[in-house]
């Protein structure tokens, strides 16, 4: 974001000025004591030049190959060394790095500022707890105990800072999918933890810095492995995005309805309890429920006039069009039952299979109230959006013929908590014009008969 607001710029300032106060030990020793009374001494400016170098270009790779934060080399400088001079290593790296996003300056020295700190606060817990003698000796299993003390600070300095800046920055709560963040991140940064502590203890030891620096390879090898992965995964949703893109342009009256669709399924699996992979599935199910369009003949999507029953069957194969189109898209999972059951109905009179209550996936069910929701809620060329309260009301009043109550319930609590704030919309928001000559027409397969049980969001449900 290139306008960053004044509160956020000056939230910076004052981190930045808190590391700064950090430094001051080893920049003006005989005025500011340190934290822990470990002398800099020549050799540890030695090892402060030599991780510095490190982790600068571990930083440069990084950013290069898109892998994620390297943190072993600063977890090993806060086992090393006096914080002080521990806190002095991120500083080239974080301060030379690519920035990525304007404006550069600022998001560089917030980087090398909040690196700074954390490395601080790990270093000083790490000799508080008589972490530098059990490396040196080194006292295991003892010497896992203020290292992993060290781990849980740095992880949870970070955090703490990078969620104040954007709440800052947003001007409102951290949003939900940022709430947790410590939780995920101190799993990966245990195992960097792990791999410096290894480097601090070879480091230690007769056989030396040299030594120490061979834990890096390992470690390398993960973090290239990781790289690959996460441009594998980058590139299938790039391939997602395309195949919705595609379905927006033939199928023109939804556009945007897809992401809508994702959107309300996350807030589902979200108020549900799921956990934070099987909401990201359910954010796919949703974006990709009616990719089987690209399936269906264009000509039956745009049809003037009643559909034969023959096209209406042509038109509901278009859940197991979609399965087939994302079968190969290994990390999708269960989105592709999702797919090709969201149009199922829990009294059997649903399509393509006919399942009955719990024979539906939980992922499909999901799917399906967001799908209905969102198409009663959007505004189309024919007619305008219903208020939210009426499609909860709809929705409500049928649940337990057509939609799943649980996955109704689940839907108005989120609505009531977070509210409606779609992030696409279908239309540019122009009410349509009232009935009568010059009025659009209505696309064929929104006037066709539909089952009794299909009564929640009128005309458009029947299809999504």
């Amino acid at each position: 974001m290139e306008a960053v607001p004044p509160r956020a710029r000056a939230y910076v300032a004052c981190v930045a000025l808190g590391a700064l106060v950090c430094l001051l030990p080893v920049l003006v020793p005989v005025t500011v004591p340190p934290l822990v009374p470990v002398p800099v001494t020549h050799a540890s400016w030695w090892a402060v030049c030599l991780l510095a170098a490190v982790y600068t270009g571990c930083e440069q790779l990084a950013r290069r190959s898109f892998a994620g934060p390297f943190y072993p080399v600063l977890l090993a400088a806060a086992f090393l060394l006096p914080p002080s001079a521990a806190a002095l290593v991120p500083l080239p790296g974080a301060l030379l790095a690519a920035a990525g996003q304007r404006p550069e300056a600022l998001r560089r020295i917030w980087r090398a500022a909040q690196l700074a700190l954390a490395v601080w606060v790990a270093a000083g817990v790490h000799g508080e707890l008589g972490g530098p003698g059990a490396v040196a000796d080194p006292d295991f299993p003892y010497a896992l105990v203020p290292a992993g003390a060290a781990v849980v600070a740095f992880c949870g300095v970070l955090t703490a800072l990078d969620g104040g800046v954007r709440a800052l920055a947003a001007a409102s709560p951290a949003p939900p999918g940022r709430r947790g963040l410590f939780a995920r991140s101190l799993a990966p940064t245990a195992v960097h933890g792990l791999a410096g502590l290894m480097m601090a203890v070879l480091w230690r030891s007769p056989y030396g810095p040299v030594a120490a620096l061979l834990v890096l390879l390992p470690m390398c090898v993960s973090w290239w492995a990781y790289a690959q992965y996460h441009r594998e995964r980058a590139a299938h949703q790039a391939t997602i995005r395309a195949l919705v893109q595609a379905v927006d342009i033939k199928d023109g009256y939804t556009r945007g309805h897809s992401e809508r669709v994702g959107q309300a399924s996350m807030m589902i699996a979200r108020e549900l309890g799921m956990d934070d992979e099987r909401v990201e599935v359910l954010r796919f199910a949703g974006i990709l429920h009616d990719v089987g369009k690209l399936g269906v003949p264009t000509r039956l999507l745009r049809k003037d006039g009643p559909l034969t029953p023959q096209e209406r069957r042509v038109i509901e194969l278009h859940p197991e069009y979609g399965h087939e189109m994302v079968r190969g898209i290994s990390f999708l999972g269960e989105a592709r039952s999702a797919i090709l059951h969201h149009h199922e109905r829990l009294d059997g009179s649903g399509y393509p299979y006919g399942l009955r209550g719990g024979q539906i996936p939980e992922c499909a069910r999901v799917v399906a109230v967001a799908d209905a929701f969102d198409a009663m809620t959007s505004t189309r060329s024919y007619r305008r959006a219903r208020p939210v309260g009426t499609a909860l009301r709809e929705l409500e009043r049928c649940a337990g013929a057509q939609f799943d109550p649980r996955m109704v319930t689940a839907l108005v609590r989120a609505l009531d908590r977070h509210g409606w704030h779609p992030a696409v919309t279908a239309e540019d928001g122009t009410p349509p014009p009232p009935p009568g000559d010059g009025a659009p027409r209505v696309p064929a397969k929104h006037r066709a008969p539909r089952a009794p049980a299909a009564s929640a969001g009128g005309r458009e449900e029947a299809y999504g």
